[in-house]
């Protein structure tokens, strides 16, 4: 199971960065109980060095009651440090598009305001992203059928500023 997840993680983290969308950090908390603190190592050397291993200490408070989540919950920040998303299961599971999309509007959207640690080229990038997601969409449209056909186009909004 854990040899799947760092692998899908692993394969967003490279999808993500060749569509340009750069210095995200990854971190995953491992569990703070003894038998999740011997697999420790295990777990470091599953993931690659872009992502982080964070061992927490069985003295301190859990991380997961401290952000009022679950140990498989994926929790997305935008630049600033705000919470933009909270993934619990079924939606923290990588073989859906909930976490990619999550990271997506955190990275191009001021969800939570603006940010003052904006990449100067990120409009061009995100506007690419926009595109191809559009162009998938429109894929997915059923044809049109009879005379008048009316193509509706869907647009995302984005915010810049």
């Amino acid at each position: 199971f854990l040899f799947t997840f760092f692998t899908r993680l692993e394969d967003l983290r490279v999808k993500l960065e060749n569509e340009g969308l750069v210095n995200i950090s990854y971190v995953v908390v491992n569990h703070q109980g003894t038998y999740s603190q011997k697999k420790f190592h295990l777990l470091k050397e599953s993931v690659s060095d872009y992502i982080t291993v964070y061992q927490q200490d069985e003295q301190q408070v859990d991380v997961w009651t401290t952000l009022n989540g679950n140990k498989d919950d994926f929790l997305i920040y935008d630049r600033c440090g705000r919470l933009v998303y909270h993934l619990g299961l079924p939606y923290s599971f990588l073989s859906f598009q909930y976490v990619e999309d999550s990271i997506k509007v955190a990275y191009c959207e001021n969800k939570c305001g603006n940010c003052s640690y904006m990449e100067p080229d990120i409009d061009d990038i995100c506007e690419n992203i926009t595109k191809k997601a559009d162009e998938k969409l429109a894929e997915l449209e059923p044809s049109p059928t009879g005379q008048h056909s009316h193509h509706h186009n869907l647009h995302r909004h984005r915010h810049h500023h």
